[in-house]
């Protein structure tokens, strides 16, 4: 080489000399404090070799390729002994490396070097690792591969766990299974689903929403109409076909005495309750089979929803003549007319009559703490119910902060009554409104029975001025009922402050974070069982239990199956609440901050979704750096596995208070006995800071930064394990789809679900199938078709139930974090609906769509 061509080359290598150095030194200074923390020597190691790498290098010493060549064969030879052939844990180990090792062979860099050997040597080390990736793209570490076989349980699969041409109810029945009987879409013609309507509501956050407002409703579809509420709590009635607005209820919700509405924790409602009375009719069940058919078909023959009401009146005062409902509203008002239905006389006619006037109603919680009775057919309200139509929730619940207590679920209606519990701000204080499940009655909206597990014996309404016990564990996720066997099913919350726990009575620690049967008729308890013992981690119980009439070896068996965030899936018999699937007392880490304690051990079902603990091994990053840090920071905080005890320095909650499973549940096929869920893996940190390091008025109103527990001695700091790029610290997946068989137990598939599409920086419309967290319930049909919109990125996808197999994709124009439903028009086309508004502490995209799905007519 002449000195011409030496000399054009200094500077080249030069500067990438000096900068190789100076990354070597960072990976240097890191990997030393790694290896003092007990960790991974690797980072040290090779960072001294990259220094001495880019100095030869910038001195244009040959040995630069050689040595070079050498660390990204050991890097990569590190990299598969620690993780084998996974993808994406072996991209932030070797993908910089490589890149610098092909920059290094360009002919700017290598030919002032002058050395053939050194040159060959890093090729050959880039091309194994290129080998190497490559052959990861055939491994699939986590992946479950199998196949659910139908058990063609037809004649066992209960009515009331179905829905069928409509959904009357948020989970699509009272017994929560989220299934429809319908089968028109199959995964053979899932692929021809198209949009056919959308439609938006009007109710996108203002400037000054609550940090997480979401738009997670689940519309009702019955009474030939699709019901749907917003954020806001408006409640709109929709053309099941056409998406057209029948009408809009909008409740004017009040700030509750703040300025706006920032400084709320939570707004959203996730669905509407349905009640019809000729559902109940039992006086004539051929003329009830009637009506119903008539009901059904009313869009067919031109009738309008109020000219149905007549056909209503007709079947609660039918004795031969036919009453319209002029004549019943004439009978009520004069005290004379009696129902033949009853034996009640005057009394019954009163309530029949009150039906007459309101005979299908919807149930709308709102945001402000009301409980309101609309009139279905025409969206006004239902006056004879409470006061003008509605029922204060705030009555006997004495004072809390504003958005800091009402229902954001749905209420559970059965023939008599109303059920519904409450969200209650989490981690505020010690001294929050009661969890309080309160029962009214269906017609005239008075308090029949309460249940405050502060007082839990006790379940006779209390009298004005009186206040249920304070901070009571609550329940915030949809409710569940079996009128057969006269129980309501209640997933427990906790009292707060979730992470110290120091102060808890005897019944907070009898009734939190598990599952309590109430007695439907009085509200007294049946049987409870716990799922998370003194919970210090925020694991109560967030979503609907599904009850399901469950093939086993020893017959079928009433069960309820209860998701949880923690990971298992609690499999009990409803009735007596003993366990089907075998839950196993597991020994549970030790040494909760002074003057707190742990259980010795918590309850593991057989039957769950749990990772496996995190190792230092899974630390995760965009290149070695910031996996570097993140290795840093597992070493540097209490992590001893599930139910590490939170800590002053900071402990690692894996997984998450997010959950493996929120309120969005699970999916329940009766028939196949099968269940379609997703699942999620993120790591959170929980650090508890001293009262006297905490500045008064400091604190988050949304779920994740200081949370305050004013009157507790220790504030928390609450957060996801990222890294410094705001990237996850522990590896994907971090969102799966799995399918289980349920007679056996078994977890047969379960594959990466969601892309990288909406994570991606400056809107790059590319995803890759890292698998991303799901915040939405998941939806199956008869059909064999599974649907979930809920994840980070914005599509509607349905799969094959038996294999997991994603067979359809839609785009979504925001967040879908929300449940789809699925009905029949009456056009006889089977409709797939979902709701995508977004969510705000999810960071998806914000809006206020509702779309409609069909196949091509």
């Amino acid at each position: 080489m002449d000195e011409h061509t030496r000399d054009r080359g200094k500077w080249p290598a030069l500067l990438l000399g000096l900068l190789l150095a100076i990354a070597g030194v960072a990976l240097a200074v890191g990997g030393g404090q790694l290896l003092m923390l007990g960790g991974s020597a690797y980072y040290l190691i090779a960072g001294v070799a990259v220094v001495v790498a880019g100095l030869l290098l910038a001195l244009r010493k040959g040995a630069a390729l050689w040595l070079y060549a050498l660390i990204l064969f050991a890097t990569l030879v590190w990299a598969l002994w620690e993780v084998g052939l996974d993808w994406w844990q072996l991209v932030p180990r070797v993908a910089i490396p490589c890149l610098i090792g092909i920059i290094m062979l360009l002919p700017w860099w290598r030919k002032p070097l002058n050395s053939r050997g050194g040159s060959l040597a890093l090729t050959a080390s880039i091309g194994a690792a290129i080998i190497v990736a490559i052959a990861s793209q055939f491994s699939y570490p986590g992946t479950i591969e199998g196949s659910i076989e139908s058990a063609n349980n037809t004649e066992a699969v209960n009515p009331a766990q179905v829905a069928g041409d409509d959904w009357p109810a948020y989970g699509g029945t009272n017994a929560g299974t989220h299934y429809s009987s319908l089968d028109q879409i199959t995964p053979e013609n899932v692929g021809e689903l198209e949009e056919v309507w959308r439609i938006q509501t009007g109710d996108e956050p203002g400037p000054n929403a609550p940090p997480e407002i979401t738009n997670q409703n689940t519309p009702l579809k019955v009474n030939d109409s699709l019901y749907i509420c917003t954020s806001h709590s408006r409640a709109m009635a929709l053309s099941p076909e056409t998406g057209e607005t029948l009408w809009e209820f909008d409740p004017n919700i009040s700030t509750m005495g703040a300025d706006d509405f920032s400084g709320w924790a939570h707004m959203t409602c996730r669905g509407l309750a349905y009640y019809d009375a000729a559902n109940y009719d039992s006086s004539n069940d051929e003329a009830s089979n009637d009506d119903a058919e008539n009901t059904d078909s009313s869009a067919n023959d031109g009738t309008t929803p109020a000219e149905n009401g007549a056909a209503a009146a007709r079947v609660l005062f039918d004795d031969g003549s036919q009453f319209d409902l002029d004549l019943a509203f004439l009978l009520f008002i004069s005290g004379l007319g009696d129902n033949p239905a009853s034996e009640d006389g005057g009394e019954a006619a009163m309530l029949s009559a009150t039906d007459v006037m309101c005979p299908r109603r919807l149930y709308l919680p709102t945001a402000d703490a009301r409980l309101i009775a609309l009139n279905a057919d025409t969206g006004e309200r239902c006056e004879s119910f409470g006061n003008n139509g509605e029922v204060d929730l705030t009555n006997n619940i004495g004072e809390f902060s504003p958005g800091g207590y009402y229902s954001t679920s749905p209420a559970t209606v059965t023939e008599d009554l109303v059920i519904l519990g409450g969200h209650v701000t989490d981690n505020s204080s010690i001294d929050e409104p009661s969890g309080v499940i309160r029962a009214f009655d269906v017609h005239t909206g008075e308090l029949v029975w309460n249940w405050d597990s502060g007082n839990p014996d006790d379940t006779a309404p209390l009298e004005e001025g009186e206040t249920y016990t304070r901070n009571s564990p609550n329940v915030w996720a949809p409710i569940s009922v079996d009128e057969e066997l006269g129980l309501v099913y209640l997933p427990m919350g906790n009292a707060t402050p979730d992470q110290y726990g120091a102060d808890r009575s005897e019944n907070d620690e009898t009734y939190s974070a598990g599952l309590v049967a109430l007695n439907l008729n009085d509200g007294q308890v049946a049987w409870v069982y716990q799922f998370v013992h003194h919970d210090l981690w925020d694991m109560d119980t967030p979503a609907q239990p599904v009850l399901i009439d469950l093939a086993t070896a020893n017959g079928t068996q009433p069960a309820v199956i209860q998701p949880t965030k923690q990971g298992s899936l609690y499999v009990l018999n409803r009735e007596t609440g003993a366990p089907i699937v075998p839950i196993e007392e597991v020994p549970a880490p030790q040494g909760a901050i002074e003057g707190d304690w742990t259980a010795e051990t918590q309850p593991r079902s057989a039957l769950n979704l749990l990772p496996p603990p995190l190792t230092e091994r899974d630390m995760w990053g965009a290149s070695p750096f910031d996996q570097m840090m993140c290795r840093i920071q597992f070493r540097s905080l209490r992590y001893e596995g599930q139910y590490t005890p939170p800590s002053l320095e900071g402990s690692i909650v894996y997984p998450g208070n997010v959950g493996v499973m929120n309120w969005g549940g699970v999916a329940v096929d009766p028939e196949r006995q099968a269940l379609f869920t997703g699942a999620k893996y993120l790591a959170f940190v929980s650090t508890l800071v001293p009262r006297d390091q905490v500045q008064e008025g400091q604190g988050s109103a949304s779920e994740q930064g200081l949370q305050p527990n004013e009157g507790a001695p220790y504030a928390v700091e609450l957060g996801p394990l990222l890294s410094v790029l705001g990237l996850p610290c522990q590896a994907p997946s971090w969102g799966d789809v799995a399918g289980i068989d349920l007679q056996a137990s078994e977890v047969v598939w379960k594959h990466r679900n969601g892309t990288t599409r909406d994570s991606m920086p400056f809107g790059l419309p590319i995803g890759l199938n890292v698998g991303v967290p799901a915040l939405g319930g998941p939806l199956t049909t008869a059909g064999g078709v599974s649907f979930l919109s809920g994840t980070l990125d914005q599509y509607l996808r349905g799969y094959d139930i038996t294999t997991g197999e994603e067979l359809y994709k839609a785009r979504l124009p925001a967040g879908g974090q929300a449940t789809p439903m699925t009905y029949t028009g009456a056009d006889g086309r089977q409709y797939v609906v979902v709701t995508a508004g977004g969510h705000g502490t999810f960071g998806t995209k914000m809006g206020d769509y509702v779309i409609g799905y069909a196949l091509p007519q």
